[in-house]
């Protein structure tokens, strides 16, 4: 284990290049969310009302203390969110890393994970600070995964029960948001399927794994409840159930869907410059689908889920985001929607899955040459030679990291000029009272559909101005 120390440098290296690329695609003014955020919270951000209100658990309750934070020591800058996103994919990635060498899994596989991690496909994510929580729940979701392994494979530490049964109520209530309903599926799978195991081969019920779940189930139930309390209804895009939309249209439902997938192997902005065709969308997203694929059939042939469940609960997280994307967002009626570079943080995970689930098979790949099981006839392990798995794990990850590698250097081409519209953004703030709403509402990106926009950008603006903070600091 002692000569994989050097995978540590990987995440380091990771967050040292996204610093300097937000650094150099961005300038500090708000836009966007903020915009809400501002209008919504500040300046009084100790104020209880703000605070205490049926939703809460809607609005992630830990933001409010990063709030406090950003605006009495910071002057409400945005870089700090974008340094608190930025360092808690960090987190993410040296968790992950922390896997491979525990599991002693080679360092090109190693490398393959921190490509995904730090690629620009998120560079929405990483400029706009108000999701930077976001990156911090994916972090705190593997660390209860990573928890969950250690019971699953025998190697338990002191303390590892209690997390299983307090991690949700963390995560869930403070920290996840949206996000938890993926994360508490997925532990209830995993901790149904140890159940299933452990009575298939022991006859008896492991009751612990009972409680597990009941515990992950019950702060998803009271987000659940909180959510029924949110006060700011978003409109109705379209008026008709999911089941009828995709009855009426399935073309577009299968569309939009296998572009969700696309999406990790070429980002969206590059992918709608380059093709003038759906076949190569259809093409990269049946490829991705594939690696799925792929990974649970080496799951079950190589019986890895026996020795490790880590890879297999992010295998599960990437296809379940790809549907709650579907069934969340179908209704804005827009194929690509789902390309957008605001979801590559969810779909990475399971990217994550695959890659690690490949790395693992590599090592125990022999029975693809031998035959692995004595009862097979010479014909099947001669039919086996015909396709190596090997090579079919080579070309995606190939194909893969071609894709993120790509869509890396194209958003290191528009960083200069994404900072360019954000020093145009900047002017524009400093001399808000003399420009119309529309010119506002069009250059903070904030909600353009809505006529009372550009006047919010404006009650925002004259907060910060009052205030001293943010693009009017001293």
């Amino acid at each position: 284990m002692s000569n994989r120390r050097w995978y540590y440098l990987l995440p380091l290296l990771g967050v040292i290049f996204c610093v300097w690329y937000v650094k150099n695609a961005f300038v500090d003014v708000v836009y966007s969310d903020y915009i809400r955020l501002v209008n919504s919270y500040l300046p009084d951000v100790w104020n209880p009302d703000k605070f205490l209100v049926g939703d809460v658990l809607t609005r992630i309750p830990l933001n409010y203390g990063a709030r406090i934070i950003n605006t009495t020591w910071f002057d409400y800058r945005i870089r700090f969110d974008q340094m608190l996103g930025i360092l808690s994919l960090g987190l993410s990635a040296v968790l992950l890393v922390s896997y491979c060498i525990q599991k002693k899994i080679r360092g090109i596989w190693c490398l393959c994970l921190m490509a995904v991690a730090f690629s620009l496909n998120k560079w929405e994510m990483m400029i706009n600070g108000s999701g930077w929580i976001h990156f911090l729940a994916f972090a705190g979701f593997y660390c209860h995964y990573l928890v969950v392994e250690r019971l699953w494979t025998g190697h338990e530490r002191k303390g590892d029960r209690f997390w299983c049964l307090g991690l949700p109520w963390i995560l869930t209530l403070a920290v996840a948001g949206p996000y938890c309903a993926i994360y508490t599926v997925v532990l209830g799978l995993t901790y149904g399927l140890k159940l299933f195991l452990v009575r298939h081969r022991e006859g008896r019920w492991e009751r612990a794994y009972i409680f597990y779940g009941i515990s992950a189930l019950i702060p998803l139930l009271l987000y659940m409840w909180s959510n029924a309390q949110v006060t700011e209804k978003v409109g109705v895009v379209v008026g008709v159930p999911f089941w009828r939309q995709f009855l009426d249209t399935p073309g577009y439902m299968i569309r939009f869907f296998v572009k969700s997938f696309a999406s990790m192997a070429i980002g969206g902005e590059c992918a709608q410059a380059l093709f003038s065709s759906q076949a190569p969308y259809l093409i990269l997203g049946g490829l991705v689908i594939g690696a799925y694929g792929l990974a649970f059939w080496l799951q079950l042939r190589c019986r890895l889920y026996e020795e490790t469940v880590f890879p297999l609960m992010l295998t599960a997280a990437g296809i379940l985001n790809h549907l709650l994307v579907l069934y969340s967002r179908w209704v804005f009626l827009n194929e690509e929607y789902g390309m957008s570079s605001r979801y590559a943080l969810q779909f990475q995970v399971g990217i994550f899955g695959i890659f690690l689930t490949f790395a693992l098979a590599w090592q125990k790949i022999g029975f693809c040459r031998d035959g692995g099981q004595k009862g097979e006839t010479g014909q099947r392990a001669k039919a086996g030679k015909k396709v190596s798995p090997k090579a079919v794990m080579a070309v995606i990850v190939v194909a893969l990291l071609a894709g993120n590698g790509y869509t890396t250097m194209e958003e290191l081409k528009k960083m200069p000029y994404r900072k360019q519209a954000c020093q145009l953004r900047a002017q524009i703030a400093l001399d808000f009272e003399n420009r119309t709403d529309e010119e506002l509402a069009k250059s903070f990106e904030y909600r353009m559909n809505r006529p009372e926009s550009g006047q919010a950008v404006r009650s925002a603006l004259e907060i910060l101005k009052e205030n001293k903070w943010n693009i009017f600091r001293q």
